[in-house]
């Protein structure tokens, strides 16, 4: 018996990139295109079992999905628009998919989202099938989606095969180096994804055979996939290109990969960075590596890309040319590079490099690092594997690691997030298993230069409080002496309330900031108050603790208009059933709750674009105050940026 869901499955795979890539050049829309294929798919579910599956699949889908557009641009009212193209002698289908493929990898997008779109579109997986393999959840790929669609629809992005081509390359070979080296979860390899980017591959070279760097990208992911049986060994622990059995090593991939490099040299012109790549995977498929050409190669490669990542390669191949020496001095030149702060192969190599060079004790510390730095659990073992298996006499002192958690953990919730956002951070680039001892001041002003280059001095002196705290705890002050705190810009530019950012404040805003300007009293304490406390005539609140000056005090009676008891601030509408505040929180006289800190912060931000607290804090200058006044209901004001307290876009309710 004919399982035909099965059937139907099978055929949508291999049969959707075509379909929906005809269906874009009628409707010009990928969401839309995609839409009327998945309602052919499912006349096919209900057709097919009565009917019997059709001599051709992939035609009857075709043929109905077309009918529906049509019938959908009819019911558009676009006919005659369309017209020239409904009548148009149909394009070649790889026409159809090559526009579907850079469509779907068009620059417009950020990659995360191009390469869902093209797997769902052009490679035919399910959302469920994209999320299982990039370990996200399925809504947030169903997400991606949704919005590459979006983009593409509003953005009108153009088909140009000339300038998206580097764009469709980019997500192809993210695709596979994703399956090839995973960067999270248990697993090295995820084969399916390594397989379907093969696919794609392939059928790009199809799709454009004059494009040297399209056979360049497909002969470097045959011959890096020929090497799958042989990464990893029993227990799925990574096994090292130079430690590989090469019996193992999948001969027709290897001889697919030499035919793409013998196409790719046909198609003539410069060797551009796939090419490059490609011909290292082929030297490495020799009985004897070639090193020195290796290097010779990637000397070439970062010329054309000079990048972090290439140049680590590149220093691995000069150290197994050269010594590891050679390699260690090009990988020092990347030590102080931020955005190799967080990759955990740099220490990784280096710790590799070390042990080549019988310098055991550091190279446990790096691979320590290194494990602490890798998310994917294969390589996070294997790495911590190596660093037990080294000859070094346990480091006497407590690991930095458990110390910073045991100084957390007593601390209060909001206080140990806030400090843990600083020393987890550190704790991972330092390495967990680091002796505090072994820490110096040196080192953690290196770390801190790698993760905060370019902060605002209130962030900076922010760490720089936490790691101080916790260096103080662990008996060490002296490891905090090359941090210091940096100082905060003398004035923080002023924004003024007549010319908000937002709408215009209204009186109640005005009163606020100007009594928080004037008193210098805490933000909580201004919001306490109530009627009933305030002294209009000496200027001043609860037994003259909070005194105000004449802009205050020109605005303040229209504020209370008459009240003679409850809260000073109030909310703007009346508490629902379900929240009912304090009797000391609600005005007896309007029905209104007292206006809540969030509710502040959030108006202050909104209005203004800076914070709240900040009003507090620059009380003491404020010499253009004096322009508050009744007259014209504004105030001049120096506020600094939001504040942390509340993210950007909460609205308090």
């Amino acid at each position: 018996m004919t399982n035909f869901p099965a059937t139907v499955g099978a055929v949508w795979k291999q049969e959707s990139a075509r379909i929906v890539g005809g269906l874009l050049r009628l409707v010009h829309d990928v969401g839309r295109a995609e839409e009327l294929a998945q309602d052919a798919l499912v006349a096919a579910l209900e057709q097919w079992p009565a009917t019997g599956i059709p001599d051709n699949p992939g035609a009857w889908l075709m043929t109905t999905a077309r009918r529906r557009a049509v019938d959908d641009i009819r019911r558009a009212r676009t006919r005659e628009r369309l017209a020239p193209d409904l009548a148009r002698r149909p394009e070649p289908a790889e026409d159809d998919v090559l526009r579907l493929m850079f469509t779907s990898c068009h620059p417009v997008l950020p990659a995360e989202a191009r390469a869902a779109l093209t797997l769902r579109v052009v490679a035919g997986l399910s959302p469920a099938e994209i999320a299982r393999a990039f370990l996200v959840g399925e809504q947030v790929i169903t997400q991606r989606i949704a919005a590459a669609k979006r983009t593409l629809a509003e953005s009108g992005a153009a088909y140009e095969p000339s300038g998206q081509l580097s764009s469709v390359l980019e997500v192809v070979y993210l695709i596979f180096n994703e399956g090839y080296a995973a960067t999270s979860g248990a697993d090295l390899i995820r084969a399916d994804l390594c397989l379907e980017a093969l696919r794609l591959g392939r059928m790009l070279a199809k799709l454009a055979p004059a494009q040297a760097e399209v056979h360049g990208l497909v002969a470097l992911m045959e011959i890096q996939q020929s090497r799958s049986a042989a990464r990893t060994g029993p227990a799925g622990e990574p096994i090292p290109l130079h430690e590989q059995n090469r019996g193992r090593w999948d001969q027709l991939l290897i001889r697919r990969g030499f035919a793409a490099m013998l196409r790719a040299r046909e198609a003539g012109g410069p060797a551009g960075p796939y090419v490059l790549q490609a011909a290292i995977a082929v030297c490495h498929t020799a009985d004897k590596t070639d090193w020195v050409r290796i290097s010779s190669l990637y000397e070439s490669l970062e010329r054309l890309l000079p990048t972090p990542v290439v140049r680590l390669n590149r220093a691995v191949a000069v150290a197994f040319a050269y010594g590891p020496q050679a390699g260690l001095d090009l990988l020092d030149e990347l030590h102080a590079d931020p955005r190799m702060a967080g990759y955990h192969l740099l220490p990784g190599v280096r710790g590799d490099l070390l042990i080549r060079l019988g310098r055991a004790a550091e190279a446990r510390g790096e691979l320590e690092r290194a494990a602490t730095l890798a998310h994917n659990t294969a390589e996070r073992d294997f790495l911590r594997r190596r660093a037990a298996a080294l000859d070094v006499p346990e480091d006497q002192g407590r690991p930095l690691g458990p110390a910073v958690a045991e100084y957390l953990g007593p601390l209060r919730p909001a206080t140990a997030r806030a400090y843990g956002q600083t020393l987890h951070r550190v704790v991972r680039l330092a390495g967990d298993r680091t002796p505090v001892a072994s820490l110096t001041s040196e080192r953690l002003a290196e770390i801190f230069a790698l993760c905060w280059p370019e902060v605002s001095p209130r962030t900076w002196n922010r760490h720089v409080a936490a790691i101080r705290s916790f260096t103080t705890w662990a008996g060490e002050p002296s490891l905090a002496a090359a941090l210091q705190p940096r100082p905060l810009p003398a004035t923080l530019g002023a924004a003024s309330l007549s010319e908000p950012v937002g709408a215009v404040p209204a009186l109640r805003e005005r009163v606020l900031w100007c009594l928080l300007r004037e008193s210098g009293a805490k933000v909580g304490a201004v919001l306490a108050l109530n009627v009933e406390e305030l002294n209009l005539d000496d200027r001043s609140a609860r037994d003259a603790t909070i005194v105000w000056r004449s802009g205050t005090a020109a605005l303040l009676p229209e504020l209370i208009a008459g009240r003679t008891r409850g809260p000073l601030f109030l909310a703007g509408r009346r508490p629902g059933p379900g929240r009912p505040p304090a009797a000391a929180d609600l005005c007896p006289e309007t029905g209104r709750r007292r206006l809540s800190y969030e509710r502040a912060a959030y108006l202050c931000k909104r209005l203004t674009g800076h914070t709240l607290l900040q009003v507090q804090r620059q009380s003491a200058v404020s010499s253009d105050w004096s322009r508050c006044s009744a007259a014209d209901g504004s105030a001049t004001i120096e506020l600094t940026a939001i504040d942390a307290a509340l993210p950007d876009g909460a609205i308090p309710t």
